[in-house]
């Protein structure tokens, strides 16, 4: 595991619980494949590697548990990053198709020229990383422009929805199989939003989740 010093904060800043350093700390090695699904977390390695005690990687363990994430195994006595099945993945899928909808038509309806300029920047980006075969700095310009999305909707309590349903499929999408479909589908999104046309962001964005969904149940599930 990459060792993270999460006691040191930057003078200045204001100081970030150090569950929250966890917990965020947790969930991008979950995201990004570091910690993958049925893989054990031991709480004593964690505070030892992160120089702190068990409290807050308890609290953060705990808030992990809450989004999903990891799941505890009375049995084998453990923490264990989950595993997803079908169903759960079904119902993921439904629940995220209805609120990134909603997420796309806010930003068209709320969007300004700053918001607008920063999502074609993000398309153009991964479009280029696409076409020079750049698979990491596609990801990533994907990944930006979906939290850019959803911050342009402005809407605090649909983002604090969506994020945990991001990091439970992260490390799927980050498995791409279908990345032409993605820009092009980001493209389009874009260009709704761009132009203000809420019902047609919507659209688009439903039907970028629906074949997000499809591909994830052919590929991924057996």
């Amino acid at each position: 595991m990459r060792e993270v010093a999460v006691t040191e904060v930057p003078q200045g800043e204001p100081r970030v619980p150090l569950r929250d350093q966890v917990h965020d700390e947790l969930q991008a090695r979950i995201s990004d494949g570091r910690l993958r699904p049925g893989d054990r977390i031991f709480e004593q390695e964690l505070a030892i590697e992160f120089g702190i005690s068990r409290v807050p990687v308890r609290e953060a363990i705990r808030m992990l548990q809450s989004a999903g994430m990891v799941e505890v195994r009375p049995r084998r006595r453990g923490v264990f990053v989950r595993s997803l099945d079908r169903q759960q993945l079904e119902e993921l899928f439904d629940v995220r198709e209805a609120l990134e909808a909603l997420a796309a038509r806010l930003a068209a309806e709320r969007s300004d020229s700053a918001d607008v300029e920063r999502l074609g920047e993000l398309a153009t980006r991964a479009r280029e990383a696409l076409d020079s075969s750049d698979t990491d700095a596609m990801s990533e310009a994907n990944t930006e422009f979906h939290d850019k999305l959803v911050a342009v909707s402005r809407n605090e309590l649909l983002a604090s929805m969506l994020e945990p349903l991001h990091g439970r499929l992260a490390a799927l999408f980050r498995l791409n199989l279908e990345p032409e479909r993605v820009c092009t589908e980001h493209a389009e999104l874009y260009a709704a939003i761009a132009a203000g046309d809420a019902e047609r962001a919507s659209e688009i964005a439903r039907k970028h989740v629906r074949a997000s969904r499809a591909m994830v149940l052919e590929r991924m599930v057996h």
